[in-house]
């Protein structure tokens, strides 16, 4: 629905009937505007729209998603949207696979891969090329395998690189480091065995292997450097991140998802849904952060945020860019607060603190199903709690408070508001104990291995 901000008459005009039963200006009694006056062939059309897509996605959920996410790739919000969502309906996405990927999301059982055309740098004609050679004279088996068949006009070193950086050729070999080593000498190996076919000429030590060894042996003869360690697990979710567009095979905030949502934070996607000047608490992890000074020669930043469902723009104001230029850092984990506001009608975050994620830490309060109910009890501990507040009510703590409520064997956990969030951890605990709680502090996430 939307009001009427003002009107002007157009005189006398030829108008469309769109299948009213009496003359409607569609102007409701409270100067509202009926938005939806869709005519009939409208209505069925979306309806039936409706309908199908509501089916596919409750009885064919794999098939369907790979299809939505291969409709929109091109727009990394959207897709970041709905990678969430898979993730939700628990549906795996997985980096892409040289042997088992088609050029889009491809559904594969209760999991979908990656599309090869999604590798940036890869190149449309090279992943053609590959499924074609793939379909036409089976599964490659190798690295080596691999470079001897393809036609290096098309799939050059650069397409190569980036198929391995991101992960699409870890069947072939697990280690992606000793690849990018062996790349060159292998390619080199692969040139020259294409130079002698095309010329009719066979090189003596093939020839030796040809009528005693398998294929596999051949392709094993292929040079090979130094061995190498694999790249650290972090630096392999940089290289997906940088050519895939998304963390895919791991993220750093899913180890702590389970554990934040006790914390309720907003998820980033849903940022557009909140009143402007509304505060707010997020998990995130720090994508990109530029560095400017105003006019008045102080620093601030304006720095790109993620978390599992999406991204967004956030700004650290120079008084907040003094106490915290140290915690943003690039990769880094934290958890943020902050308030909404709006520049040309898209959301944005105004940080007003963060702390790393592995610094954060949560009250938990045990309380039993009886204490839970009595309102002596509650009143009491909403006492205390306001007691350890910050002195300033437009200051939030930082600190939240959780209890966890004993039912025979199980345990629920119940988030206090933010308004009961405390400043100093150890002095909440410790008067909270003195005073017949039990409580103690819980860190939110472990440090980083």
């Amino acid at each position: 629905m939307v009001r009427i901000n003002s009107f002007r008459s157009l005189g006398t005009q030829s108008v469309y009937d769109i299948g009213v039963e009496q003359d409607h200006n569609f102007m409701l009694a409270n100067g509202l505007v009926a938005s939806n006056c869709f005519n009939k062939a409208h209505s069925a059309a979306y309806g039936l729209i409706t309908y199908q897509t509501a089916y596919l996605k409750a009885h064919y959920p794999v098939e369907y998603l790979a299809a939505l996410l291969s409709s929109i790739r091109g727009d990394q919000d959207k897709v970041q949207r709905y990678l969430a969502a898979c993730q939700g309906m628990g549906i795996y996405v997985l980096p892409p696979d040289i042997n088992r990927s088609g050029p889009d999301f491809t559904p594969e059982g209760k999991t979908i891969l990656f599309g090869l055309a999604a590798v940036k740098n890869a190149g449309d004609a090279a992943v053609e090329s590959l499924i074609k050679m793939r379909d036409q004279d089976g599964l490659f088996t190798s690295f080596s395998d691999l470079c001897d068949r393809i036609d290096s006009r098309v799939v050059n070193k650069r397409a190569l690189e980036a198929l391995i950086r991101c992960g699409a050729l870890d069947t072939l070999h697990p280690n992606r480091n000793q690849m990018l080593c062996d790349l060159d000498l292998t390619l080199e190996w692969s040139m020259r065995r294409a130079r002698d076919r095309a010329s009719g000429q066979v090189n003596l030590f093939d020839s030796l292997l040809s009528g005693t060894s398998t294929p596999e042996q051949v392709f094993d003869s292929a040079p090979k450097g130094t061995i190498v360690e694999d790249l650290l697990p972090q630096d392999k979710l940089k290289m997906e991140k940088e050519l895939l567009g998304f963390y895919v095979s791991d993220h750093p905030l899913k180890s702590i998802r389970q554990v934040a949502r006790i914390l309720a934070p907003i998820n980033l996607i849903d940022l557009p849904d909140y009143r402007e000047e509304a505060s707010v608490s997020a998990i995130v992890l720090v994508t990109e952060l530029k560095v400017v000074t105003t006019k008045k020669g102080d620093r601030m930043a304006i720095i790109q945020l993620e978390d599992l469902t999406g991204s967004a723009s956030a700004v650290l104001f120079p008084k907040a860019y003094e106490r915290l230029s140290g915690v943003f850092q690039p990769d880094a984990r934290l958890m943020v607060w902050a308030k909404v506001d709006r520049k040309e009608d898209q959301p944005q975050l105004i940080l007003n603190d963060a702390e790393p994620i592995e610094h954060v830490q949560m009250i938990l309060v045990e309380l039993s199903s009886d204490q839970a109910r009595e309102i002596q009890v509650q009143h009491r501990l909403r006492e205390l709690l306001g007691s350890q507040a910050p002195e300033k009510k437009e200051e939030l703590g930082l600190v939240p408070v959780i209890a966890r409520i004993g039912y025979g064997d199980e345990h629920r956990f119940v988030r206090f508001g933010p308004q009961f969030r405390v400043k100093n951890a150890e002095a909440t605990v410790a008067l909270l104990n003195q005073s017949g709680f039990s409580a103690h502090t819980q860190a939110v996430a472990p440090a980083a291995g």
